[in-house]
């Protein structure tokens, strides 16, 4: 899927829920002017993420909703592509990158999931907050949007 752009779980958060990182989030995104891959996993990594918001009371319920419909425009409209992630390859990638580089950079394992999956998916770029997983991307061949 060349001419993507594989989204660490956090920006996409923060995309589609207004946050401090929102236009931080929506900057990276418009620069990088392809479209965003989801799979299952972020989508499942995104509900979650905004149930902890309803549960710390940072968001509403209606504002779920919004967040939802943003992103379901957006898959509509091919803004944002939904992608398979076959399990056993992706993993089996994580645990190389693991092996080279955690040590050095102190990456954390769903970080380097997400770095993983991004390189299975043959993502042009990658777009992430966290430094280290940055670096990680970078050292795997990534490259920032």
């Amino acid at each position: 899927m060349s001419a993507t752009v594989y989204a660490d779980t956090s920006l996409l958060v923060s995309l589609y829920l207004s946050d401090a990182n929102t236009p931080a989030a929506v900057s990276a995104v418009t620069a990088a002017a392809r479209p965003l891959l989801l799979t299952t996993w972020q989508q499942f990594e995104m509900e979650n993420a905004l149930q902890l918001r309803l549960f710390r009371r940072e968001s509403s319920r209606a504002d779920l909703a919004v967040a939802d419909e943003r992103l379901q425009a957006d898959l509509a409209a091919g803004a944002v592509l939904a992608a398979t992630l076959p399990l056993p390859p992706v993993l089996t990638l994580a645990r190389q990158l693991t092996a080279v580089h955690s040590a050095a950079l102190g990456t954390r394992a769903f970080d380097v999931f997400h770095v993983a999956a991004a390189l299975h998916l043959k993502a042009s770029a990658f777009l992430s907050f966290d430094a280290r997983q940055l670096a990680l991307a970078r050292a795997a061949g990534l490259h920032e949007a």
